[in-house]
């Protein structure tokens, strides 16, 4: 058995799993490996990570493995995130924006299932932006977690609540969410702001 090969395919399917992760049965069917081996490798993956100092590391959140990033390299990450280069929104982000604020409480499949595309980089961005955040589990199998926006969304587009946001016109999904991401941009444009007016360069938030 080829196990540096397992660990490998192990670290892509975790990347591809996102903030959901996968759990060691899952990992188990997956591979079609005994479900103890699969976390024994998971584990010996997780040593890779440490000993190489490598960005990223394997962690255990509610019984499920994810890849998350070093928390040595904290500091760095945060700069990242709130730099005015990365305040504004790409279209993408801006898009899944617009589902999670219309159909919230909502999962990544179900985003993705609406726009088409894989959308973990976009929730990932909007996390770190602390525009929208994980807000429970659905009551399905594997328990996905559920995103909902934040008070800092409602500060980026000067919303008092979430009842605020602009209806559409539209009834068909494709095009409503198209209607909606462009009022989402139009409300953009009237507040002329970025998330650096409201969230300071040391990433804390305020209250």
């Amino acid at each position: 058995m080829d196990y540096p090969k397992l660990k490998s395919i192990i670290e892509g399917l975790l990347f591809m799993a996102g903030d959901e992760g996968l759990n060691k049965r899952q990992l188990a069917d997956i591979l079609e490996l005994d479900a103890d081996l699969a976390a024994d490798l998971v584990y010996d993956l997780h040593r890779d990570l440490a000993r190489e100092q490598r960005g990223v590391q394997v962690a255990e959140v509610a019984g499920a493995y994810r890849m998350t990033t070093n928390p040595d390299h904290a500091a760095y990450f945060e700069r990242m995130a709130y730099t005015p280069t990365r305040s504004q929104l790409s279209q993408a982000a801006l898009e899944t924006l617009s589902i999670v604020a219309y159909r919230q409480p909502i999962t990544r499949i179900d985003i993705e299932e609406i726009r088409g595309v894989k959308s973990d980089r976009a929730i990932q961005s909007l996390v770190s932006k602390d525009l929208i955040e994980e807000v429970g589990r659905a009551e399905a199998i594997g328990r996905p977690i559920l995103y909902g926006t934040t008070k800092s969304f409602l500060d980026y587009f000067g919303l008092p609540n979430i009842k605020a946001l602009p209806e559409p016109k539209q009834v068909d999904i494709d095009e409503a969410l198209e209607e909606q991401t462009q009022m989402l941009f139009e409300r953009l444009g009237e507040r002329q702001t970025t998330i650096d007016e409201f969230i300071p360069v040391n990433g804390d938030k305020e209250d």
